[in-house]
């Protein structure tokens, strides 16, 4: 760092003085450029990225193939909107996530800007195709931050506040956690007593799901539980949302998380990796039940733009390509590795989990978590930061720490995360 140009603080003053503190930022410095696996701040302090975007760069910063495409892109159109008229980059991304999600099924997908447009708008659908009004989504799941977004989510701090009152006919249950001895057997029978008690099953539009939790704590859902709850969607007439916003793209050592089950859900949303850094997002689903909003019905000023179509179509080829699955996935398995070394070693790592490269470490100083243990792993963050490695949390009681580097992260770079993380644990239970 050179101590000459340090203009951080002066940035970070006028930070404070022009934006709310209702947005905040997880680590109080500001990057200047960033490249793969890591990002620069304006005082020229080099940093390892391993929150990457908060899951949106499974490609790396500025891969040179979604550069290129970007730039080509922008010579051409760089907005029309589809509403108006049609372009040729959101057709072929529609083509390739259909044929991607779908397979030989005949599905469809319609494009959006952000994952909260698409989780409302594969409510949206559901509702349109079933006629029906409640939503049943899971305890810890986190699904946008628009009212709708909001009501999904199941944590309460710091997405509800006093923003309610919330929308209507949502209802929530737990989500297996063999942590805390929540299984998928206990979840199943807590879904029979809603329907028992709540809301009958043929009122139910959805079930809205993360195959892994993302913001809850980065707990995968158990094979048998998926397999389980697409049989009693099917049973009972309602819709399956797989919510694969953080958890797609390779995020979970196959493209989307739901094929760890063998399943395929009706709807599935999508955004962040897939636009390599652009924002762009996604419902994907069954045809028929796709059809059913009427014309109008869909849409948004900025779904699907240009230049985001020319990112993802981009990223889709950089996965083929660059065998970026399979590098993903040895790159999940050599963390995981180092991590569960981490946990012999330091007895405040009470968990490691996560599916494929997607992994986090629950910290705990007992046999519950406790606004001690929120606030440690916070300390552990901000230390991290200092030594040069950039994590953030998540978990319902925000005691754990979630890794989401670009899945083309070197060995070493794991390395030298691993290291720093294994230091500053030391110096925490010192």
């Amino acid at each position: 760092m050179n101590s000459d140009t340090n203009f951080s603080h002066p940035m970070l003053h006028q930070r404070e003085q022009c934006i709310p503190r209702g947005i905040v930022n997880a680590h109080p410095i500001v990057i200047s450029h960033a490249h793969g696996s890591e990002v620069f701040d304006v005082d020229g302090q080099r940093y390892l990225d391993f929150v990457g975007g908060i899951g949106v760069l499974n490609v790396g910063h500025n891969h040179p193939r979604v550069v290129a495409a970007v730039q080509a892109q922008v010579e051409r159109i760089s907005h029309m909107s589809f509403q108006v008229a049609a372009y040729p980059g959101y057709i072929e991304l529609a083509s390739q996530l259909a044929k991607l999600i779908g397979g030989t099924n005949t599905y469809q997908s319609v494009l959006f800007t952000s994952g909260a447009e698409a989780v409302e708008n594969a409510i949206k659908i559901a509702r349109s195709h079933t006629g029906r009004p409640n939503v049943i989504a899971f305890r810890g799941g986190f699904h946008g931050r628009t009212l709708l977004g909001t009501t999904l989510t199941g944590m309460s701090q710091p997405y509800r506040q006093n923003f309610g009152p919330f929308a209507p006919a949502i209802h929530h249950v737990n989500y297996p956690d063999a942590l805390r001895g929540i299984s998928s057997e206990d979840v199943l029978a807590e879904l029979e007593t809603l329907f028992a008690t709540e809301v009958v099953p043929d009122q139910v539009a959805a079930i809205l799901i993360e195959p892994v939790q993302g913001d809850g704590g980065f707990l995968p859902a158990p094979v048998e539980f998926m397999q389980a709850l697409r049989a009693l969607t099917e049973q009972h007439g309602i819709v399956l949302i797989a919510d694969e916003i953080q958890t797609g793209f390779g995020r979970t050592g196959k493209m989307f998380g739901f094929e760890h089950s063998h399943i395929l859900p009706d709807l599935v949303t999508v955004a962040k990796s897939l636009g390599g850094g652009l924002p762009i997002s996604g419902v994907v689903g069954r045809a028929e039940i796709m059809q059913a909003p009427s014309p109008g019905g869909l849409g948004g000023t900025y779904g699907g733009s240009a230049l985001s179509c020319a990112a993802a179509l981009a990223v889709l080829d950089i996965f083929d390509d660059e065998q970026l699955l399979e590098r993903g996935l040895a790159m999940g398995k050599y963390l995981e590795a180092g991590l569960r070394q981490l946990q012999a070693k330091h007895p405040l790592v009470a968990e490691v989990r996560g599916q494929g490269p997607m992994l986090a470490i629950e910290l705990m100083q007992g046999l519950r978590a406790t606004p001690e243990d929120t606030a440690l792993v916070q300390q552990i963050i901000d230390n991290c930061r200092e030594a040069g490695l950039l994590v953030i949390k998540c978990g319902v009681y925000r005691n754990v720490i979630r890794f989401l580097a670009p899945l083309n992260t070197s060995n070493q770079q794991i390395d030298e995360a691993l290291a720093i993380l294994d230091n500053v644990l030391s110096i925490a239970t010192h």
